[in-house]
């Protein structure tokens, strides 16, 4: 057995890292389009977004927006980004803690994991509202409903796997278990 094989690289990045990806992205179109942006507008909008000249480019709303308010929109999207990749990973840690059985047996009483998943989102929150990230990071302030997006992502995560557990319990040496083992 290798350490890494093509069914571990099909979960990590076929299956589960596209899920994630598909989290960052919405979560940055959530904001983009609670700031007026529809995602139709922003379709070939980045040389005009990028110009330092324009400082009059409409939204889909008509309103007006300058260079720099654009550069901190567009930062706070990334901010979103990253912590959206944080809150799937979660659920991609705890999902990582076994490899046939569910969660459900298994518990959650590994406390270094647990401080972990603290840690991680602690430091999340400390890289976006702390002041003076905005300048050596790029990270600005979230609000606290641009976190939520993510959420349901990790919950599909969660499940997923879930299921592929059970089906690889239900029919050992089937299907499933060929495909996703690893």
């Amino acid at each position: 057995d290798k350490l890494v094989n093509e069914r571990l690289i099909s979960m990590a990045y076929g299956q589960i890292g596209m899920i994630q990806a598909s989290a960052g992205f919405f979560v940055y179109f959530v904001i983009m389009c609670e700031n007026g942006f529809w995602p139709s507008k922003l379709l070939g909008l980045r040389r005009s977004w990028d110009s330092i000249a324009v400082n009059d480019l409409e939204d889909s709303y008509g309103q007006e927006w300058t260079y720099k308010d654009r550069k901190i929109l567009e930062f706070t999207c990334h901010t979103a980004f990253f912590v959206s990749i944080v809150i799937v990973q979660w659920a991609d840690l705890i999902i990582c803690k076994t490899r046939k059985n569910s969660v459900f047996q298994q518990g959650m009483k590994n406390w270094f994991m647990n401080f972990g998943l603290v840690f991680e989102t602690a430091l999340a929150a400390f890289l976006s509202y702390t002041p003076g990230m905005e300048k050596g990071l790029r990270m600005y302030p979230l609000k606290f409903n641009w976190w939520l997006p993510a959420l349901p992502f990790s919950l599909l995560i969660f499940i997923y796997d879930e299921c592929r557990k059970y089906l690889l319990r239900q029919n050992p040496g089937g299907w499933i278990e060929q495909e996703t083992y690893y």
